[in-house]
């Protein structure tokens, strides 16, 4: 049995979101603010603690709405009208979350309490929790009542204040004012409703599509999940001085025990202690302890006697007082509460169990050590409070003997587990994290019980780590994109990643050779070659200083492949400008390459710009198509422009003025900065850039010269050079790429406000959601 999906209704920015579970581990990323944490935050309200809820948890575009209804339980009031009290319009504005399971017909037993009717083959389950209000008429009384006190309030003040009062608002200024506080769990509460699996919709443009609850349906009167999913979570690394929080061993929870030491004195609580429900290997431990705390009373009165006589010499106690006496209670876990218990052996010997070891408290040791053994130790705990380990298999919660059965789910969310790690370990701990939870006897290939990882991630290290079928994006919008205020959708990438095809298996090794920031980041731009990864970014710091303050990630990937990376730009809706090459050639064949002039019949053979953008193999086309034909405008959020060599007009020694059109980056480069390379010291291109410019007395024999040169020379070195010549700030970057950087500064303006006009998002194809073959 696994959980297949969830969906998250007007939870913050999640106003309708899908999220698909994979089957062992899904990875939440995004750019900063994209939701991650607010999904996070909703399983563990819905699933752990509803509690935790606060009136700022409802989506802000709400709240109008909500404030509409209390104007109206006013007016009804004031006017002794019957109020109205339909709970449906509740069940729209309310936060939810659809748990939909896969389970086989063999699971029915877990699953009998959930299933929709009498003939369900197996397969998809759907339960919706929703944060109501418990009783509306209590609610409506409690509001009305509140709001007509502080009116009478103001009205009798407003004859004995000295000034006027029309501006002051006293609580509760609206229905949201009289529910964001303590009064919120008052009235509100977690219900679940059972879903109709062949109701289940397609999203559209990343927007899920809920089910509506019938007018009938009827709350579940049992904890739809007891039993049956155990969730346990580790909030983000904030700091090791934090408060401590721990699980409950039947229902699992927060978990915040920062210190290790505090970790292991509650897994011995749980675990180890040989006083709880002894048994026969526990009973030489237990002598030990008695024979300790024997002697140790034994030293406790011989050391107190003589104080103890002193007090009797006063005649107290006498023959009717009790008699003073000292007794000792030693308490073996104890001895793991202090800050020293936990240790680390750094001797040369490596025997950590050395008399002579030297060993410093793990307070010494570097925040990311710590931090690595602290949530390894905290996901063993999980396991073993799963699947009750040792001692946690005789008793239950209470204490009382339990005959135990595991719940077949363990749901298990870590926020941010990058704090304090650095790269590798990062890499480390994703790597291992779910092997952790399953490293149990019982736990094994074919075993009927699932260990479901939640992470959630700023860290491209650990997306780097992650199978990318595996990854989910959060993708932030501004109001206006579909909705009243900023909010999320999610993109699934298994849909990409998991299709197995040629295109999916590049993207995915050409990634996994490179780095994961695109995940992160607000727009991307892909390069031709290292002389441009190197360089674009000293043009974006020295002349886009706005640009190279937004998170832009440059890869590097041939004109020839750029273009496998459209499914997965276009998937994730990421601003993108391609910088690539004009690569002209004479035919289909591309050999030999051409020089590239105008009217000669001319082709680009680079893939890119007939595949992609702008869809164009004919020089001439490409040379003298406008700024506007080079953009492929998906919505106003997410465009895709390719930047390429255009003509431009030069003069080179007493010849006038004329068209200069390049092949490449560097001889546009050239082009583009001929006083600069004519006096430029250097070694390598440098030089050769020097004595071509020297020596040509026309544009064409330049153009001759530059890409002979080019041929021979040492690219990257080349730009090397540049990067440390200390002229490298006059260096002017070349038209196409300064007008290419250009727009992608502007889009990102454009778009980097938090309300667009009203637009709609293009819906994708859709595709049917189905069930596994039920089981695990």
């Amino acid at each position: 049995m696994k959980i297949k999906l969830v969906e998250i209704q007007n939870f913050r920015k999640l106003k309708s979101v899908r999220i698909d579970f994979s089957d062992e581990t899904t990875v939440f990323v995004g750019a900063n603010n994209s939701g991650k944490t607010s999904a996070m935050i909703a399983l563990g309200h819905f699933l752990v603690d509803p509690k935790r809820f606060t009136a700022k948890d409802f989506t802000i575009s709400h709240w109008d709405q909500i404030n509409e209804i209390g104007e109206g339980w006013v007016e009804s009031a004031d006017a002794n009208a019957e109020p109205d009290l339909d709970i449906s319009q509740w069940m729209k504005l309310c936060p939810s979350l659809d748990v939909w399971l896969d389970a086989g017909i063999d699971e029915v037993h877990y699953v009998r309490h959930l299933i929709p009717s009498l003939d369900w083959p197996g397969g998809l389950l759907g339960v919706r929790l929703q944060f109501v209000p418990k009783d509306l008429e209590a609610l409506y009384k409690g509001y009305v009542v509140s709001a007509d006190n502080a009116r009478k309030l103001i009205a009798d003040a407003q004859g004995v204040a000295d000034g006027e009062l029309d501006g002051l608002k006293l609580w509760p200024s609206s229905l949201a004012d009289y529910i964001d506080g303590r009064r919120l769990q008052g009235h509100f509460e977690r219900q679940a409703f059972l879903l109709d699996p062949t109701k289940l919709d397609i999203p559209e443009g990343g927007v899920a599509k809920p089910q509506a609850l019938p007018d009938e349906s009827e709350k579940l009167e049992v904890p739809p999940f007891e039993g049956l999913i155990r969730i346990d979570e580790v909030d983000a690394q904030r700091g090791f001085a934090d408060a401590v929080y721990t699980q409950s061993n039947d229902s699992g929870g927060r978990s915040e025990n920062k210190r290790l030491s505090d970790q292991l004195r509650k897994y011995y609580q749980d675990h180890i202690d040989p006083t709880d429900a002894p048994e026969p290997e526990d009973l030489e431990a237990l002598q030990s302890i008695q024979t300790a705390q024997n002697q140790f009373d034994a030293k406790l009165r011989d050391g107190f006697s003589s104080a103890l006589e002193e007090l009797e010499d006063l005649g107290y106690p006498g023959i009717t007082d009790p008699r003073v006496t000292i007794a000792s209670r030693i308490r073996p876990e104890e001895s793991l509460n202090h800050p020293s218990a936990v240790q680390y052996d750094v001797s040369r010997s490596g025997d950590a169990n050395a008399e002579d070891g030297i060993r410093l408290p793990e307070q010494y040791i570097g925040l990311g050590y710590q931090n690595l053994i602290s949530i390894v130790f905290r996901l063993m705990s999980f396991r073993d409070a799963w699947m009750r380990v040792k001692k946690a298999s005789k008793t239950s919660a209470d204490g009382a003997l339990s005959d135990y059965s595991p719940p077949p789910i363990h749901l298990v969310m870590v926020e941010e587990p990058e704090a304090h790690l650095h790269a590798q370990v990062q890499q480390v701990f994703i790597r291992k994290a779910y092997g952790v939870l399953r490293k149990h006897k019982d736990l094994g290939k074919g075993s009927p019980l699932s260990t479901q990882l939640i992470v959630s991630t700023h860290s491209s290290h650990i997306a780097h780590e992650t199978d990318f079928s595996s990854l989910r994006y959060f993708r932030r919008l501004p109001a206006g994109f579909g909705a009243e205020v900023p909010i999320s959708t999610v993109v699934n990438l298994s849909e990409i990643f998991g299709k197995g095809d040629t295109t999916a298996k590049f993207v995915s090794r050409y990634l996994k050779t490179t780095h994961c920031d695109l995940f992160f980041a607000d727009a991307t731009i892909l390069v031709e070659g290292p002389v441009e990864r190197m360089l674009v970014p000293l043009f974006i710091q020295n002349t886009f200083p706005e640009l190279h303050a937004r998170y832009v990630t440059l890869l590097e990937i041939g004109g020839s492949h750029a273009h496998r990376l459209q499914p997965l730009i276009e998937k994730l809706h990421l601003p993108t400008l391609i910088i690539t090459d004009l690569d002209p050639a004479r035919d289909e064949s591309g050999q030999p390459l051409a020089s590239p002039k105008r009217g000669a019949g001319l082709i680009s053979r680079n893939h890119t710009l007939h595949k992609w953008v702008p869809k164009i193999k004919d020089l001439d086309k490409l040379l003298d198509l406008q700024a506007s034909e080079k953009v492929i405008d998906h919505d106003l959020l997410f465009s895709v422009c390719v930047a390429y060599q255009s003509p431009v007009m030069i003069k080179v020694g007493d010849d006038e003025p004329k068209e200069a059109i390049a092949a490449t980056f560097e001889d546009s480069l050239a082009f583009e900065n001929l006083d600069l390379f004519d006096s430029l010291e250097g070694l390598g291109l440098i030089h050769k850039f020097r004595e071509a410019i020297k020596e040509a007395d026309n544009v064409a024999k330049l153009g001759e010269k530059l890409r002979e040169a080019i041929k021979k020379g040492q690219k990257a070195e080349f730009a090397l050079d540049l990067l440390y010549h200390d002229e490298a700030e006059k260096l002017r970057p070349p038209t196409y790429i300064g007008e290419g950087l250009q727009w992608l500064q502007g889009h990102l303006n454009r778009t980097k406000v938090d309300i667009l006009p009203e637009i709609k998002a293009p819906a994708p194809k859709a595709e049917k959601v189905e069930a596994g073959n039920g089981g695990n």
